[in-house]
Order: structure tokens, then sequence, then C-alpha cells
């Protein structure tokens, strides 16, 4: 089944991935093969056909062509992370997380004659490879992208979506995931992070306006971020130079703030500094949560010549450190109060205790967000959350519970 999928997967277009996934499957004894996508918001389930869309072409599964994600028990194996069964007409059916990794991308509907540990080592395996397959053939299927999406994208979250690395990861180490809304209209919000031996690069950036000027200048900030960091520049030096090709490109137009942060993961030690940003949050032992301090420099690309202090915090094991964009806590509707840091800090800790995996916390937080805001954010909205699971990088068994794929 894997090896004859993987042989013919380098010359597979997505549209061909379903077809191919149903004929290699009934090497171990699936009857039938269904691929569902979730979309960008993590909302609804839809299903992949030959056709890219939900039109199906001849030979694909018969299947519900979307699902929701909220109460039905193929949403339940995508929250969870698990594998959950179903009989239906006296066929025994599993729902399959599709991971990347710690990136839920769908599910895999499974149906089979046998109900034992062979057959769930064959589905995970088979779930395993077709998340990759997605992975590397979505960034150029338009047909994929039109799939994952429930309303049409502007021009600025057409560049952020792309920009930004995958919303979830998790090694031994940490656990990261993010989320942005409006995610069809997201312009200024950006986050990043990236990893380079024991050490996690996070930051957080928010671009003046809500318009595509916002989202050019936070794709500069991103990407002067990057090149800088990558050319072994330290914090101070990467932000001014962020500062500098903003003033460079938009003279005194435009400005953005934000948080860069080292997460030495050997020792716990967070380094970080502040340009004009909302304060970082940390979570410790799932029941109290601190603000991080440290004086503010000016936003970059304000040019307002204020010192750039370095911060240090220690971190324990099992904190969780959480940056985010003022539409979070400033999200209100008409003759309401603010979601507010409170509110966000509390539902954090609330969800902790719940046991849920971190991707889906964010999920049901952004969502409890928008709900507040009746449906409409006037103002972009990120969290940006990584959990420091300490010093060991053995320690996957816990990085999987903290991401729901275990």
């Amino acid at each position: 089944m894997l090896m004859g999928l993987l042989a013919a997967s380098h010359l597979m277009p997505m549209e061909r991935v379903p077809e191919q996934a149903r004929v290699h499957g009934a090497y171990a004894g699936f009857t039938d093969v269904c691929v569902y996508v979730a979309d960008v918001q993590g909302s609804v389930l839809r299903l992949l056909t030959g056709m890219g869309l939900d039109v199906p072409a001849p030979g694909d599964c018969v299947a519900e062509p979307e699902l929701p994600i909220e109460g039905t028990l193929a949403g339940r194996a995508y929250q969870y992370g698990e594998i959950v069964p179903v009989t239906v007409r006296d066929d025994l059916q599993w729902w399959v997380p599709m991971l990347d990794g710690a990136e839920r991308l769908g599910l895999v509907r499974l149906t089979t004659p046998h109900d034992d540990d062979q057959a769930r080592q064959d589905a995970e395996s088979l779930a395993s490879l077709l998340a990759l397959l997605v992975v590397t053939k979505r960034d150029h299927s338009d047909s994929y992208a039109r799939l994952v999406r429930t309303t049409p994208m502007n021009v600025a979250a057409e560049m952020q979506w792309h920009l930004m690395p995958p919303r979830t990861y998790a090694d031994g180490r940490v656990v990261i995931s993010a989320v942005m809304e409006p995610a069809y209209r997201i312009s200024g919000d950006a986050f990043d992070y990236a990893l380079a031996g024991p050490v996690v690069h996070l930051s957080i950036f928010d671009a003046m306006g809500h318009d595509t000027a916002a989202g050019l200048a936070a794709n500069l900030a991103v990407g002067a971020c990057r090149n800088s960091r990558r050319q072994g520049s330290d914090l101070v030096d990467t932000s001014e130079r962020v500062e500098e090709l903003l003033l460079e490109q938009f003279r005194h137009d435009s400005y953005v703030t934000g948080i860069l942060a080292d997460l030495d993961t050997s020792t716990g030690e967070l380094t970080w500094v502040n340009r004009g940003h909302h304060p970082p949050l940390v979570i410790r032992g799932g029941r109290w949560t601190s603000r991080l301090t440290c004086p503010p420099a000016h936003p970059m690309g304000t040019d307002l010549k204020l010192p750039v202090t370095v911060c240090r915090e220690q971190l324990e094991p099992g904190d969780r450190l959480v940056l985010y964009t003022d539409g979070i806590t400033e999200a209100r509707r008409p003759g309401s109060n603010e979601f507010g840091l409170e509110r966000f800090s509390d539902f954090l800790i609330r969800r902790h205790a719940d046991g849920l995996p971190v991707p889906e916390t964010l999920r049901r937080l952004i969502q409890a967000v928008m709900e507040h805001h009746e449906g409409h954010l006037d103002d972009d909205a990120t969290i940006l959350l990584c959990e420091w699971l300490g010093p060991r990088p053995e320690r996957t068994r816990e990085a999987a519970a903290h991401t729901g794929t275990a």
C-alpha cells in the first residue's frame, strides 16, 4: 500500500490523490477511502475529489461533500486527534486524523472489514502518507486553495497566508500553534517561528492600517526579520533592520509593532525585545498567568530613536508563552465590553484544564472572540502560543499529547 502510493506520487497532481488513495488502500484491505480537508478557519471538512472541488469525478468515493466540525463524529476526530469508529449499514468506518507532524490537515474516512491493531496501524500509516502528499502538492494547486475557502479572500490575506509558516509545529521540546482572524480579510498581522539548534525564534507583527498596504508592510517585516537572523544578527539588530527597510520603503507613512523573541530550549531562557507591542503572557502550571514586562522601544518605522532593550525571563517546563495582537483583547461589539485580557487568559487556562490539544484550544478561542464580536472583527486578531516542554528532546510523547497526535 505505502510503497505503491509513494512510487505513484512523484508525478501525481492533487486531483489524483483521492483516486490513488483508494487504489492503494485496497492492498491493506480498505474497501473505500475518502479524503477530507479542513477549511482555512477550521469550521468545516470538505471532500477532496478528482475535480479538486466539491464536484465528484468518475471513481470518486460516495460521501457528503461537506461536514461541520462542530457536532459531528468526524469533527470529534479532527478536534481531539483520535480515530473515531462508526458503523454504517453494517460497514465499519474509521475517521482517521490526517496530520503533517502536528498540523491538522483534515481526515481520512476508511471503510474496513477488520477491527484490529494491524488495521489501525495501516490506517494511521495511510493517513500519514496522504498528509505528506497533500502538503507537497497544495502550494501549487488552485483546486486545493478553492476547496479550503468558504468565502472569497482579499489580496492582503492571500499574501499573508502564503507568508506564514504552518500554524502548528511540535517536537520533543516545544509545541507551537497560531491562529489568525478574520481569515479572509487579514491585512497587517503576521507571525513567524523558526528553529536553529536548541533555539526557537518567535515573532509577531502588527502593521498600521487594515488594507493591502498594511499587508505589504507586514510581509516586509517578516522577510527582513528572517533575512537578518539568518545572517546571524541578534534581536536588537534584527528589529533595527526591519525598521530600516520599512523607512526605506514607506518613509514615515507606515509602521509595525512587534515582539521578537528567542527561546533556548536547552535552558528555558527567553530573551525578547518589545517594539511598541502588547507584552507577552506566560501561563504557568495551567493555573495562573503573568504579563512579562520589558521597556518598549518605538514601533518599527517611526524612527523615534528610543533604545531597544533586551529582556530575559526564565521559563519552567510546561510554561506557555502567548504572543497576541490587539484585535484579540480589544475586540468588542456595539454596546458591549472588550473581549479583554482577563477573559482571554481565563479561556486559555480553562481549556488547558479540559485537556484539549493546543491547536484545538486556539481554534475554540478564536471562535469565542468572533462570537463576542458577532462574527465581524474591525481589526486583525492573531495569537502565537509556544509551550516549552522541557530540556529533554526525547519527550515526543508529551508533544503528541499536547497537539492531539498521540
